[in-house]
């Protein structure tokens, strides 16, 4: 089975572009012109080097000691965290704005939820001296103010999205409108494998760099390119796509795919995809859509900010109906534990959407042979209100 997109832009039967007749000319163009952008030697010389003196790459792929000996099996993570900014985002934020400037746009807007994506777009529109504006929901920019106040001080504009749940799906909402309204200068950096075709497909080439590195760390840590197994929290799915590109074809190596079970995923408050969604459209892509009897979006819910969108990207929907990647559900509870867990253990405190990774081990057992990687896609720096008062810390 193939795991990759195909020519028309879809995973399986997930993907496509499902938009308005007022965006089609701003798609078509990224369609007809990414491939060959992005193969172009010049690009990536100036893509790469960015990756290297500025975002800080390759990031380390390191032996968690402490934890491999509690949970008895050979964990590695993925240090995401380390690269600048303080998480994965970065690597998809730098392709996309040379991207951008290729195409001729001047102006950039962009969604975010815990605000990461959101620094990293302000980040790198600072460093070419593009305009930038990011959409983000009413309540994530009360439980991400530090994000907020650096995107700012990054020169950014930030809008609230004040209708439905004030959350990831309706800061996205605007910025399509957005969009809609200035398509000529502006060009869209989503920040997750979601959205129209290219845009899944676009986003999971910039964040191959991950599985692309881990290849060559393990090869010179483990004397061999495969890990038995990869693990990565999925929410849009960015971070995941990216630690799984060089392995999706590769079935020796098994793919675990962390949902945010939120309250339980039977609760009413969950951000449990696979196991509550069914096939829909949002945002421009068929995948599989936390949803009504009549097709109404229902709203999803995690004590994390950047796992509560009530989709999936169109690449995990294709790999949880194929079964190549395992899905688990991980409640808030559980999630904070493991967080404060690699903190004391390892001495990295995690972002929230990322503890939901680490908090499989005690949902699963591998062998003592097996090799583990996690990546470990963002820092708990933006975090730290919220563990604080879960753990009254």
């Amino acid at each position: 089975m193939i795991y990759n997109i195909n020519e028309k832009g879809y995973y399986g039967q997930f993907g496509g572009a499902y938009i308005p007749e007022m965006l089609y000319p701003n798609v078509e163009d990224l369609r007809q012109k990414y491939l060959k952008v992005m193969a172009d030697p010049e690009f990536q010389k100036e893509f790469k080097a960015l990756l290297k003196d500025y975002v800080g790459r390759p990031s380390p792929l390191y032996f968690a000691k402490r934890l491999s000996e509690k949970y008895n099996t050979k964990i590695y993570l993925k240090r995401e965290d380390l690269n600048h900014t303080g998480a994965h985002k970065i690597n998809n934020t730098i392709g996309q704005i040379l991207m951008a400037q290729r195409l001729g746009k001047t102006r950039i807007i962009a969604e975010t939820g815990a605000g990461q994506h959101g620094v990293a777009t302000a980040t790198v529109c600072a460093l070419m001296g593009l305009e930038c504006i990011v959409y983000m929901g009413e309540i994530d920019m009360a439980r991400q103010a530090p994000n907020v106040a650096r995107m700012k001080m990054l020169g950014a504009k930030v809008i609230p999205a004040i209708s439905g749940s004030k959350t990831l799906k309706d800061a996205t909402n605007e910025a399509i409108r957005d969009w809609i309204n200035n398509p000529v200068d502006t060009h869209y950096i989503i920040g997750s494998v979601v959205g129209p075709h290219p845009y899944p497909d676009m986003v999971a080439r910039f964040q191959a760099i991950v599985s692309e590195e881990i290849k060559w760390q393990l090869q010179e840590q483990e004397g061999k390119e495969n890990p038995d197994y990869v693990i990565a929290c999925v929410g849009g799915g960015s971070n995941a796509a990216g630690a799984y590109y060089h392995f999706l074809e590769d079935t020796s190596v098994k793919l675990i795919a962390v949902e945010a079970a939120g309250k339980g995923v039977n609760s009413g408050e969950s951000a449990a995809t696979s196991a509550l969604g069914k096939v829909g459209v949002i945002h421009g892509s068929k995948t599989l859509l936390m949803q009504t009897e009549d097709g109404q979006i229902t709203e999803p819910y995690s004590i994390s900010a950047g796992l509560d969108y009530p989709g999936v990207g169109p690449m995990h929907a294709h790999l949880y109906q194929s079964e190549r990647a395992e899905f688990i559900a991980i409640t808030d509870d559980d999630a904070m534990e493991a967080g404060l867990e690699l903190s004391k253990l390892e001495g990295i405190i995690p972002a929230i959407e990322t503890a939901h990774a680490l908090a499989v081990f005690k949902e699963k057992a591998f062998k003592p042979t097996d090799i583990v990687v996690v990546s470990l896609s963002g820092r708990g720096d933006k975090d730290l209100s919220t563990y604080s008062d879960y753990f009254k810390l």
